[in-house]
C-alpha cells in the first residue's frame, strides 16, 4: 500500500507555493510560481487564468518530485483574505479579473453596507471595511462586472473549482469578508437584498476541514495529482501560516510579516472590539475562534521604498544601538489594522538614506505589531502565551530580534511558517489522517491531532530586556504620533502607554 502525502496550495499576492508533507511533517517537496498584479491608485487587480497556470506548475514539480510508492491523498488551498472574483455560474471558472485583497474601489459603498448589515455585523464582532469584499462586490455591480450570468467565487474556490472538474463552495474563513455569517454558516439574505445583490449569486459555504470534493480526470492529468484525491476547505492565507506555525493552543499567537503584517490567535470565545479592527474566523472543526487582524502596514514598505537593494548588507550595517527613530511605514493610503482609519498615512522622519530607512521600516513595523497586541489585550483576549513569527519577514535575525525586543517577550521561530505547510496539515486532518474522531472518539480536535504529529518545535529567539526598556519611550512617541493625529482612539493610546510599562 502506497504511503501517503497532503498538499498545501498557498495563492499568495506574489506567487503560487505548494508543498508536500508526510504523515509525521517531513516535505517531501515544494514548489513556486510567481504572479502579477496590475496597480492603478485605489484598484489592485490578478489574472485568476494566471493562478490557474501557476497552480498547474507547481503541482507538477511538487508530485514529480515525490518518492516511489507516495500518493498524494487529500489537498487544502488557501488565499488572499477578501479577493473575490466574477465566474461562471456552472463551471466556477472565472469571467473577468480578481479584485485583490486590498482594493478599496468599494470605499464608496461602505456606509450603506454597514447600515444594511449592522445588526449582523454587531454579532459577529466586526465592522466592514472598504478593502473587504462586499462593498467591492457592489462596485462590480455598479461597474457591470458582474452580468446576470455572472456568479462570485474567493480566490481558492478558483482553483477547487478548476480541480474538481465543477463549482466548487467557499470555505467560511475566505467567505468571512464578503458577510458570510459564521454562526448560522449561511448567507445573511436579508441583507443582501437589501443591497441589491442577489444571494444566489454566491457560493455555497462549508466549514474549512471538511471535505467538498474531489480531483478529477481531467484535472489529475494536468496537475499530476491522483484522480479522486480528496480536497479540503481550507482557510485564507493568515489562518494557514497560524496552523502551520502551531499557534492552535487557547492564547498562542501567529505574526506573519509579509507585505503585510497578520496576526492571528485562538480563543474560546468571540470578543467584541468596538473599533471594528479585529475579526474572528472560525476555527476549523468548530473548535473556537481564531481572532486577529491584518494591516496595510509589512515588510512590502522595503520593496517599495528600497527596490533593489543589497537587504543583506543593511541588515549586516543595522546598528541596534542608535536611537531608535519614530515610524509609521504604511505603503499607501489607510490602514486595517490595529487600527481602522481611512486618512493613514507614512511618516518616516529622518530616514532620509538607506540605512535610516531601513531602521524606520523595521522599527515601525514592530511598533506596529506592539500595538496590536495592546489592542487585543484592551479587547479582553488572552496575549499571554506563545508568539510564533512567521513569513519572509521572519527570515531577518535582526528583525526578528527587533520585535522580541520591542514586545519585551521571546518569540518561536517554527519550522514550517508558509502557508502552504499549514493547508497540508489541515488537508491531513480533514482527510481523518490517523485521527481518533475519524473512528468516533469523543472530544478529539482533528486539526490538533494532525499538527502534534507533523508539525516540529520551533526555536526560540529572547528578548533583551534591557533593550526592551530602551525602546519603550520610542513606542510610547509613536503612539503619541498616531493619537495626535486623530487615527487611534483614546482608550487604545491609554491602553498601550500603560502597557508599556509593564
Amino acid at each position: 500500500m502506497s504511503e501517503p502525502a497532503w498538499v498545501g496550495i498557498d495563492l499568495g499576492t506574489q506567487s503560487v507555493r505548494a508543498i508536500a508533507l508526510d504523515d509525521h511533517g517531513r516535505s517531501l517537496a515544494m514548489a513556486s510560481s510567481p504572479l502579477h498584479s496590475s496597480r492603478h491608485g485605489d484598484r489592485h487587480e490578478q489574472d485568476p487564468g494566471e493562478w490557474w497556470s501557476a497552480a498547474v506548475a507547481v503541482l507538477r514539480d511538487v508530485t514529480s518530485q515525490l518518492p516511489p510508492g507516495v500518493e498524494v491523498r487529500a489537498l487544502a488551498v488557501s488565499g488572499t483574505s477578501g479577493t473575490v472574483v466574477p465566474v461562471d455560474a456552472a463551471s466556477g471558472r472565472a469571467t473577468g479579473p480578481a479584485v485583490m485583497y486590498d482594493d478599496r474601489r468599494g470605499a464608496a459603498h461602505l456606509e450603506r453596507v454597514a447600515a444594511a448589515g449592522s445588526a449582523v455585523w454587531t454579532r459577529l464582532g466586526y465592522r466592514m471595511q472598504a478593502s473587504w469584499a462586499l462593498p467591492k462586490l457592489l462596485s462590480l455591480l455598479d461597474e457591470g462586472v458582474l452580468p446576470s450570468a455572472s456568479a462570485v467565487a474567493h480566490q481558492p474556490d478558483v482553483i477547487t473549482s478548476r480541480l474538481a472538474g465543477r463549482r466548487m463552495p467557499s470555505d467560511l474563513s475566505s467567505a468571512l469578508k464578503s458577510g458570510a455569517d459564521l454562526d448560522t454558516v449561511s448567507w445573511p439574505v436579508a441583507v443582501f437584498e437589501e443591497l441589491g445583490l442577489a444571494g444566489e449569486r454566491m457560493p455555497q459555504l462549508a466549514p474549512s476541514g471538511a471535505l467538498i470534493g474531489e480531483v478529477s480526470d481531467a484535472a489529475s492529468r494536468e496537475t499530476g495529482l491522483p484522480a479522486g484525491c480528496a480536497i479540503v476547505a481550507g482557510m485564507t492565507d493568515g489562518c494557514a501560516a497560524q496552523i502551520a506555525a502551531g499557534a492552535l493552543g487557547p492564547g498562542a499567537w501567529n505574526s506573519v510579516l509579509g507585505t503585510t503584517l497578520v496576526l492571528k490567535g485562538v480563543a474560546h470565545e468571540r470578543r467584541v472590539d468596538p473599533s471594528g479592527a479585529v475579526y474572528s474566523h472560525r476555527a476549523p472543526f468548530g473548535t473556537g475562534w481564531y481572532p486577529g487582524g491584518a494591516s496595510s502596514t509589512g515588510a512590502g514598505a522595503i520593496s517599495a521604498w528600497l527596490p533593489g537593494r543589497d537587504l543583506d548588507a543593511l541588515t549586516r550595517g543595522f546598528d541596534a544601538a542608535a536611537p531608535p527613530p519614530v515610524a509609521y511605514p504604511l505603503v499607501g493610503r489607510g490602514e486595517r489594522f490595529p487600527f481602522v482609519s481611512s486618512d493613514a498615512e507614512a511618516f518616516l522622519p529622518g530616514a532620509g538614506d538607506d540605512a535610516s530607512m531601513f531602521a524606520a521600516i523595521l522599527h515601525g513595523v514592530a511598533y506596529v505589531e506592539r500595538l496590536a497586541f495592546d489592542l487585543l489585550a484592551a479587547t479582553g483576549y488572552d496575549v499571554s502565551g506563545p508568539v510564533l513569527v512567521t513569513g519572509g519577514g521572519a527570515r531577518n535575525p535582526v528583525w526578528t530580534q527587533l520585535r522580541a525586543d520591542v514586545l519585551g517577550r521571546p518569540v518561536h521561530v517554527p519550522e514550517h511558517g508558509e502557508g502552504a505547510a499549514g493547508m497540508a496539515v489541515l488537508a491531513a486532518a480533514g482527510a481523518g489522517a490517523g485521527v481518533g474522531a475519524a473512528a468516533g472518539a469523543a472530544n478529539v480536535d482533528p486539526l490538533a491531532t494532525a499538527a502534534a504529529r507533523m508539525l516540529p518545535a520551533p526555536r526560540i529567539v529572547p528578548a533583551d530586556a534591557e533593550r526592551h526598556e530602551r525602546l519603550m519611550p520610542t513606542y510610547v512617541r509613536f503612539v503619541d504620533e498616531l493619537d495626535e493625529r486623530g487615527w487611534i482612539g483614546a482608550g487604545l493610546a491609554a491602553s498601550a502607554r500603560e502597557r508599556s510599562t509593564r
